[in-house]
């Protein structure tokens, strides 16, 4: 069954309330690539911009299954936090990723990575996972996976440029989670252990549809596949993690409130909701695309991508504050640093909020996933209420 990406947050509670009752099955079929995905959730994109909690859906799961029955399940949707806070803790990695987007390739390697990610590698089931990221801006984890390797180890492209396409067509495009993932499977994140495309694994794990034209499946035979050789540039050193309030404790005199597509859901779930700004900005998704949806309703007096925008909003409104849930590592993180001088220069503070969990997982992600999920799964609770207060 194809299931439609979640266009608000009522969608999206209506979406996971449906796939609810499949987690139990969700380890032993995620890794099947099918026609509609019918396996996985496909909420990824309304987790991805906060219209869906991790907490909440820990929450639901929890109080209808045992843990030992759900455990993968769960387990996948820690792993955002995992590289959340990871990265959070060595932005020195998102810098050199973006410093590598800046640098100059052959021309025989510029139109490669063009042929490649128009689907004209001449490798068929590749060539269809690029088409559908592009066209739908969603693909299967494990197809991601696979065209990742394909890209680095069997094209032998740049990893960051495969990373970049990701990043700007996938509907649910994480800072932490692609870059973080592009590395682990070029063998940066973990030293010395890269992941390689099998023929072998398609085979085993996609649906007859994708394998139907099987031209160029050769060059994916399991002894033709091997590492390229990729050297770190990142500086990976941890740094102490920033500390944000979890609530609005005072709230000025007149303060607005600036919702964006990091946590769509800011003022319905959690310690804003209920609160009475003087007024709302929300800011829309950065690359708003044809298959591309607005994962929220449009409500606010003012909407816009130009972050320039929030300086003129809060100058109109005469406000002496913006509230906000703090940016994490990544783009958008990027793009408010001139306004926060140019909210300086005009005298307006801006607040910067974390949901509570954020705090306390963050700090977790010292070393790999399992470490970090063995303290993890103390953590977790089936009442929601522990997160929103």
């Amino acid at each position: 069954m194809n299931r439609p990406f979640p266009a608000s947050r009522a969608d999206a509670l209506a979406s996971w309330q449906r796939f609810l009752p499949q987690t139990p099955r969700y380890g032993s079929a995620r890794n099947l690539v099918t026609p509609g995905h019918a396996n996985v959730s496909r909420l990824s994109p309304a987790i991805g911009s906060r219209l869906l909690l991790e907490d909440e859906i820990i929450a639901d799961t929890l109080a209808s299954h045992s843990l030992a029955s759900v455990e993968k399940w769960v387990q996948e949707i820690c792993w955002r936090r995992y590289w959340k806070g990871w990265l959070e803790c060595r932005p020195g990695v998102w810098r050199d990723y973006q410093d590598r987007l800046q640098l100059e390739h052959p021309a025989s390697v510029v139109r490669r990575v063009e042929e490649v990610a128009a689907g004209r590698s001449g490798v068929a089931v590749m060539d269809r996972f690029a088409r559908e990221l592009v066209e739908t801006g969603y693909l299967h984890n494990h197809a991601r996976m696979w065209f990742a390797s394909f890209w680095i180890h069997v094209e032998k492209l740049p990893w960051e440029l495969g990373a970049h396409l990701f990043h700007t067509h996938l509907l649910d495009a994480d800072a932490a989670s692609n870059t973080c993932s592009w590395r682990w499977v070029a063998g940066l994140q973990t030293a010395g252990k890269t992941y390689l495309v099998r023929r072998s694994n398609l085979e085993k794990f996609c649906a007859p549809e994708y394998l139907k034209d099987r031209t160029g499946l050769d060059r994916l035979d399991d002894d033709r596949v091997s590492p390229a050789s990729i050297s770190d540039t990142a500086d990976t050193t941890s740094i102490p993690l920033t500390i944000y309030p979890d609530s609005l404790y005072n709230p000025p005199a007149r303060w607005g409130l600036w919702i964006h597509e990091e946590d769509l859901a800011a003022d319905q779930v959690g310690p804003l909701a209920g609160k009475q700004p003087a007024s709302v900005f929300r800011s829309a998704p950065v690359v708003v695309t044809t298959p591309r949806k607005q994962w929220w309703q449009n409500a606010a007096p003012l909407a816009g991508t130009d972050l320039s925008q929030l300086t003129d909003w809060a100058m109109q409104e005469k406000l002496t504050a913006v509230v906000a849930y703090a940016p994490f590592v990544g783009p958008l993180q990027d793009r408010l640093l001139p306004v926060v001088e140019s909210f300086v220069r005009e005298g307006i503070t801006l607040l910067l909020l974390r949901r509570k969990t954020d705090q306390q997982i963050f700090p977790l992600g010292k070393k790999g996933f399992f470490p970090f999920w063995q303290e993890v799964r103390k953590t977790l609770s089936t009442d929601f209420t522990d997160f929103t207060d």
